[in-house]
């Protein structure tokens, strides 16, 4: 009874050591709970050699956790689905550098890697439409190419040899962003594929549009989007992926070393 008026609240109890031990034991708790959901993507671990599943460390893995997205739409993390092995091996034996078992552009991997976004496009926030469209679906809009600049429809497509490879018909405009995205280009087999625009330069005395990454037949190979007017975030990212990618992979003196 005297100890209450006495001002001793804390009785026989260390609060300051008390209040360390709260301390480290929050702090501990955090640590771990960082290091587990930082296991939500890229485990467990796989044997680069056998493809056998190492294991998930400490701590295991999370419990699936469900993200709700602006659009209503949901994703889980870990990924319930398998993501599936990767078509490379080791140039030797295990801990070595990687090589692609097949054409590095075509399989996704290093400079052609990509996110596995939506299949679905990017909308703008006022009519809720996808935001990247061809001209001549966006001039329906109010979107046209400025006197300024160059219109480089009909002009002639030009590889990283200097040979031609098609004829651009349309350009893809970002109605969000006010920018040109893709060119648009028809190859001879009528086939019509879309050139970033970062990866292209365009000449206007000549008419023509190049491209040094790619070469002819790299034209004919690359990724298509599965609408004529729409191109879907998971497209973006690949077609991108694609034509960067030939920078490295285009030639093969492109990946031997300067020196």
């Amino acid at each position: 009874m005297s100890s209450l008026f006495s001002g001793n609240i804390a009785g026989n109890f260390d609060l300051t050591l008390i209040l360390l031990y709260a301390f480290w034991i929050f702090f501990f708790t955090l640590v771990f709970w960082i290091h587990r959901e930082g296991k939500r993507e890229g485990y467990p671990l796989v044997n680069e050699r056998t493809g056998a599943i190492v294991g998930e460390g400490f701590p295991a893995m999370p419990p699936p956790k469900t993200f709700i997205l602006k659009d209503g739409s949901t994703v889980q993390a870990p990924k319930p689905e398998s993501q599936g092995d990767l078509p490379v091996a080791p140039m030797r034996m295990g801990g070595e550098p990687i090589e692609p078992l097949g054409d590095p552009m075509q399989l996704g991997l290093g400079p052609a890697a990509y996110p596995m976004r939506a299949e679905k496009p990017h909308t703008t926030a006022d009519d809720h439409e996808p935001s990247i469209q061809p001209l001549r679906v966006a001039s329906t809009k109010g979107f046209h190419i400025s006197e300024d600049d160059p219109d480089p429809r009909g002009y002639t497509v030009m590889d990283a040899d200097g040979v031609g490879v098609g004829t651009v018909v349309d350009l893809w405009v970002d109605r969000s962003e006010y920018l040109a995205r893709y060119i648009e280009t028809e190859l001879p087999s009528g086939k019509r594929v879309l050139i970033p625009v970062p990866l292209a330069r365009i000449d206007e005395d000549a008419r023509q549009v190049k491209v040094r990454t790619l070469l002819a037949r790299h034209f004919e190979a690359a990724p298509m989007t599965a609408y004529s007017d729409m191109i879907t975030l998971r497209e973006e990212d690949r077609i991108s992926a694609y034509f960067a990618s030939g920078q490295l992979y285009a030639k093969p003196e492109r990946a031997e070393p300067i020196l």
